[in-house]
């Protein structure tokens, strides 16, 4: 990235020197003859050049300027004064302030103030501090400029006076954030008042942030005072700081100063690491813990198995669950409700089923919690039956509750269910908000039920109080393109009272590629292109688009293009899970041991589809290669060698995973091999789930 300089934009301002004096002359001139002693008419262009010399890093010159103006205002003195700061000036900003306070015209006021106090902390003038604090308190200021008291607080703490720091701050009518996280950074060589002052905050509601969280913590570190650094921890883990500031490092080495090291402090620490997202150093840390006196508890193991399934590695989460239970700790509430994320992204049914009679066991089905997330964690594993019958069994539901279940209706092709649900939800008098209609409306999309989807999206702020944003809109057009009205959604993309995001223009380009319209797909590829240059999705969907018009000359290039921008294309994956293994395949797979019986069933299957008359659509082969050869291409596709697998290897219902749209020829033959072989097949692909039973698909063909 190319950066800017000031000779970028005035090429010939090196080799021309603009006296100060002719740039204060022709201020005067343009505002006419002014009398000495009375501020210019044409104030704001004197603030105009100080600015601009300002910017440019030419303080001298700006200061030239400033001494020549007759009457400078207020706005001249305070951007002078902020200036000297800035550039590292702040004895000369200093002298400028005291120059204003002793002239007493024009009158100060917060900002020049305020100006003043950052000179006076910056250059630890504690004397001249003092001056700005007392004309703060004659101009009667501090009882209504909270950014004034602010900046007095810093300025004594940089000044080293945390008594006149703390007479500030009593006196202040109003406190924030800032007052309270400058008042503590003056108390540095008082851990136990800041310690004090910190859990003041804390009471009169004023949530500590991240900043805060740093001054107490280098306070406590200074100090070696390892309560209060242990107190910080637990502070620092309820409230969730450590994942908004780099604060883990001073926790960790007040952690290693501590003689003693109970289960409060262990833990407290291991979530600092989670926080942050480091789970290795988690996991090491959680090794020494096990060896060290302090034997973890079983919120010490909660923590564990909910960071390392926060973390990504939901495979490890399980593995601590067994490892827990073999030194007698019983799961609980925590425990159960960690667990159940890992399974929802492992997308592992048989994972499920564990948790879930392991929630049995302990009696925590009841929590609306626990039933929520089994309900999650059941539809992302392609189980949708059994997400339904957790639901209905719940007693009480709340509003995630139904978004959750209406979201998995849709992600499984079952608009009409979502809809029905959306009015049970009402009738229940659970009020629907935001994710609710994000649902609804993507089941709509998902089952071509436009007219239903316009009526549920102009229901949302007449009937619901809910105000449609951008996401819902990008739905919206999703429903429309996906059915076919290329036009329609064109038009209501344009008329959107917000800026359209990428998912509306993908969504556009999606239903362009599917029902062919290349002229109004190049409109949306180019706003992609745009918005998101370096998503690997657009140039793929576009170059797509342009396979399915036959343009293969356009989608070499559109490839091309996407090589030259050094974007890389994900490439296709697919996995299933037969009995406590997980297999993936790509591509052309020849790597698991069953290959030859794999391919030896996909040509059989191509036999009989081509006995039926059904063809291979090599419509869905992306290379501009003969026919033949597009075949043996589509035969590799890595759902298919995914499924193929399943089948041979005697599953009654084959689950399978694909991290991007199912082609419309593995389509095809999936429907058929479910009707060949009897059985029940469910493949989830990047869009939605598909559950292929005796040669029909749940989408219809629509997807």
């Amino acid at each position: 990235m190319r950066t800017w300089t000031s000779s970028d934009f005035f090429p010939r301002f090196r080799h021309i020197h603009i006296s100060a004096r002719h740039v204060s002359s022709a201020v005067y001139r343009i505002g006419g003859s002014c009398p000495a002693r009375r501020p210019s008419p044409m104030g704001s262009r004197s603030v105009r050049f100080l600015k601009y010399f300002i910017e440019l890093g030419e303080l001298r010159r700006a200061r030239k300027l400033f001494d020549e103006i007759p009457e400078p205002g207020i706005r001249d003195w305070t951007l002078l004064i902020s200036a000297c700061v800035r550039h590292g000036g702040a004895a000369e900003g200093v002298e400028l302030c005291a120059r204003l306070l002793r002239r007493g015209r024009p009158r100060p006021d917060a900002l020049a103030l305020i100006a003043g106090a950052g000179a006076c902390g910056a250059a630890g003038d504690l004397g001249k501090a003092r001056e700005v604090h007392r004309d703060a308190v004659r101009l009667g200021l501090l009882d209504s400029e909270l950014p004034l008291g602010n900046a007095l607080i810093d300025m004594y703490a940089k000044c080293g006076s945390p008594e006149e720091a703390r007479t500030v701050f009593a006196a202040m009518p109003r406190l924030d954030v800032i007052s309270y996280t400058s008042a503590i950074s003056a108390l540095t060589a008082f851990p136990s008042q800041a310690m004090q002052l910190l859990r003041q905050m804390n009471s009169s509601g004023t949530k500590p942030n991240a900043v805060t969280l740093s001054k107490a913590l280098s306070i406590c570190a200074g100090a070696r005072s390892l309560s209060h650094g242990r107190e910080l921890h637990g502070f620092a883990v309820r409230t969730g700081l450590y994942s908004k500031c780099n604060a883990v490092q001073k926790a960790q080495n007040l952690f290693e100063r501590m003689p003693h090291r109970d289960q409060v402090s262990w833990n407290a620490m291991l979530a600092g690491f989670f926080s942050n997202h480091l789970p290795d150093e988690a996991a090491g840390l959680f090794q020494r813990m096990k060896r060290s006196d302090a034997t973890p508890s079983l919120a010490s193991w909660n923590c564990m198995i909910g960071g390392l399934a926060d973390c990504g590695r939901p495979f490890q989460s399980l593995k601590l669950l067994f490892a827990m239970q073999e030194t007698g700790l019983k799961p609980n509430l925590a425990t159960i409700a960690s667990l159940l994320p890992a399974c929802a992204a492992l997308e592992s049914l048989r994972a499920c089923r564990e948790v879930h009679g392991l929630s049995l066991r302990v009696g925590h089905t009841s929590q609306v919690v626990v039933s929520t997330a089994l309900v999650l964690a059941y539809a992302r594993s392609g189980a949708l039956e059994l997400a339904l019958r957790v639901f209905s069994a719940m007693e009480t539901k709340d509003v995630v509750a139904w978004n959750t279940m209406i979201a998995a209706n849709s992600s499984h092709g079952r608009g009409e269910e979502a809809l029905a649900m959306l009015a049970a939800m009402a009738a229940e008098g659970a009020k629907p908000n935001a994710v609710t209609f994000l649902a609804v409306l993507s089941g709509c999309s998902h089952c071509k039920l436009v007219e239903q989807g316009k009526r549920v999206f102009d229901s949302m702020a007449g009937s619901y109080g809910v105000t449609p944003e951008a996401d819902h809109y990008s739905c919206m057009v999703d429903v429309l393109a996906r059915a076919g009205r290329l036009e329609e959604a064109h038009r209501f993309l344009r008329s959107m009272p917000v800026e359209p995001r990428a998912a509306a223009w993908g969504a556009l380009l999606a239903g362009c590629r599917v029902h062919r319209n290349v002229e109004l797909g190049a409109l949306a590829a180019r706003r992609l292109f745009e918005l998101e240059p370096g998503n690997p999705g657009n140039y793929v969907l576009w170059s797509n688009t342009l396979v399915a018009a036959g343009r293969w000359t356009d989608a070499s290039a559109a490839r091309k293009m996407m090589r030259e921008r050094a974007v890389e294309k994900q490439p296709g994956c697919s996995w299933i899970q037969i009995r406590n293994r997980v297999f993936s395949f790509v591509r052309g797979d020849r790597r698991n041991p069953r290959s030859e019986e794999i391919y030896r069933f996909l040509a059989e299957a191509r036999e009989g589809m081509r006995g039926q008359g059904l063809l291979p659509l090599t419509s869905s082969a992306l290379h501009d290669v003969d026919e033949e050869e597009k075949e043996e291409l589509l035969c590799g596709h890595s759902e298919k060698l995914a499924t193929a697998f399943g089948i041979i290897s005697g599953e009654f219902t084959v689950r399978v995973f694909k991290n991007l749209r199912i082609c419309e020829d593995c389509h095809a033959l999936i429907k058929f091999s479910a009707k060949l072989a009897g059985v029940f097949i469910v493949v989830r692909d990047s869009s939605r789930f598909h559950h292929f039973r005796d040669g029909d698909c749940s989408c219809g063909d629509f997807w």
